[in-house]
Parts: structure tokens; sequence; C-alpha cells
């Protein structure tokens, strides 16, 4: 056998891996996406299917109804995953450039602060306590944007590492001789060379703010937390009410109405519209994404 059959039939078996491996990713969504416009009784009676036998858009129908509700919940997620997203970045690459500079004092000291972060922390009573009673941000905006979520030790850790690995030290010597600063040469020289991981990170507190629902029930209650739902926090309620309508314990022709809701196929729409959006924006940002977590895992 030749080097070329050998090369075409390893080349062959790595496509036919990923096509798998590919099929095994999006297989799930077109699953979640077929239940969510198959009919409430197809899907007691035949389970989940991808091709059903009687279709129904009511579920779709009936978070449209909900219209005021989810605009103004995307409004708030969106809001939220823009400016927690900038603000995490910005201050995660504020922290991790001092801790790429070889010459910084006690750097290895302040390097295992931030990885011992990762490891412990004070738990939720204390975190609670401390966001309500002192930081005030209870139904407040910020409940959404800064626990848990504002700041990243691993991102710190992975900006710092590509800075360290990807940025020839030589640069930043040609910089200090024409007289630059640490904030000249990290406006000017570290953050475009730094974008591949910076899109990366950004990529991830995006996905952590947009999926984020425990900051809602934790941080939000009564009418006041209400209006700022996220599109999680509200789909979320939405099966919640829509599970305890269907048990059968509201009384009267609304109970029996409200029994008939499809509430399968609606927790199916609910879960594709909020992926939705994700999948929409993924592939622009997929090519810094490889290149990001890539390079910025070789440890520095």
């Amino acid at each position: 056998m030749t080097n070329s059959s050998k090369s075409k039939r390893y080349q062959f078996c790595i496509n036919l891996v990923m096509i798998l491996v590919t099929l095994i990713i999006i297989l799930p969504f077109v699953l979640v996406f077929m239940s969510s416009i198959t009919d409430e009784n197809t899907l007691i009676r035949n389970g989940y299917s991808f091709f059903p036998e009687k279709f129904s858009f009511y579920a779709y129908q009936y978070i449209i109804r909900q219209g005021e509700k989810i605009l103004r919940a995307y409004g708030v997620t969106i809001f939220v995953t823009i400016t927690g997203t900038v603000m995490n970045l910005a201050m995660s690459a504020l922290l991790a450039y001092p801790l790429s500079v070889r010459t910084l004092p006690h750097r290895k000291a302040l390097t295992f602060f931030i990885f011992f972060t990762m490891l412990f922390n004070g738990g939720l009573v204390p975190s609670y306590l401390m966001y309500v009673n002192y930081l005030h941000i209870k139904n407040t905006v910020w409940a959404l944007i800064v626990p848990n979520l504002l700041l990243s030790a691993n991102n710190v850790l992975m900006i710092r590492s590509y800075f360290s690995t990807n940025i020839p030290e030589a640069l930043f010597e040609a910089a200090k001789i024409d007289g630059a600063g640490h904030l000249k040469i990290f406006s000017v020289l570290v953050l475009p060379l730094g974008k591949p991981i910076l899109i990366t990170m950004g990529l991830f507190s995006g996905l952590g703010y947009w999926n984020d629902w425990t900051n809602g029930l934790y941080y939000l209650s009564g009418n006041q937390g209400q209006k700022l739902y996220s599109i999680q926090n509200l789909l979320n309620q939405m099966i919640t009410d829509i599970q305890y309508l269907a048990s059968g314990k509201v009384a009267g022709n609304i109970g029996a109405e409200v029994a008939k809701l499809p509430a399968t196929s609606i927790r199916m729409a609910i879960a594709f519209i909020a992926m939705l959006p994700l999948f929409i924006i993924y592939p622009f940002l997929q090519k810094y994404f490889a290149e990001g977590i890539t390079l910025g895992a070789v440890k520095g």
C-alpha cells in the first residue's frame, strides 16, 4: 500500500470521526426544535422524535402571546450580557497584564492568591449577605452583573498565560526603549495582539451572563424584581407556572383549560428560544475562539 493510499484512508477516517462528533453535537438541538413543534398528545404517546406524526405550533403561539414580557426580558439579558462581558474583560485584562510582567514584585504570590479563589470561596450565605446588606444590589440590574460573574480567576490566568507566551518580550523592551509606559504598552501593544484570547474569554463570559438564572433567583423578588428578569429567569418562571397550573390545583374552568396546555412542547420551545441567539453569534467568533483557547491554554 502506497503512502498516498494510507494518507487518503487516514483522512477519510478523520473526516468520518469529525462528522460523527458534529452530528452528536447538533442532533440534540434539532431534537429540541422538533419536539417544540410536535403535538403534545403525539409527544406523550410516541415520545421525542425527529419525524413527528403531527405538528403543532401552539407552543410558539403561547410564547408570542407573552410578547411584551419576552421582549423586556431579552432587553435586560442583552444589556446585562454586553455590560457584564465588557466589564469582565476590562477587569480581567487589567489584572492579567501586570501578572504577565516578569519583573512585577511578588508576582508568584499574587498569582497564587488569584488561583486560590478558584478552590475556595465564602459560600452562598456570606456572599448573599454581603451583596444585599452592604452592596445593596438586591432588585437592581447590578444583581445580574456583579455576583459570581463579574471577575473570573480562570479568565485572568488564561489571559495572563496568553500574554506571557504569545507576545514576544522583545516587543515590550522595544516599547520601553521608545519611552512607552505600562499604560501605553497595554493599550497600544498588548490589547491588539491579545485579541484572540480576549474574544475567547469574552465569549465564555457572555455565555455565562446569557445562561445565568441563579443571580435572578437569589437577588430579584417581588414586582420590582420581576421587571428585571432576564430571559432565563422569565422562561424558568413560565415553566414553573405552567407546571403548577397543569397540575390541576387550579379550580374551575380556568384550571380545566390550563390543564390542556402542551407543557412539554412549551418547555422545548422555551429552551430553543433561549439558545437561538447563541447559534447566530457563535459562527462569527469561532475563528477567534479556536485560536484563543489553543494558544491561551499554553502554560506561562
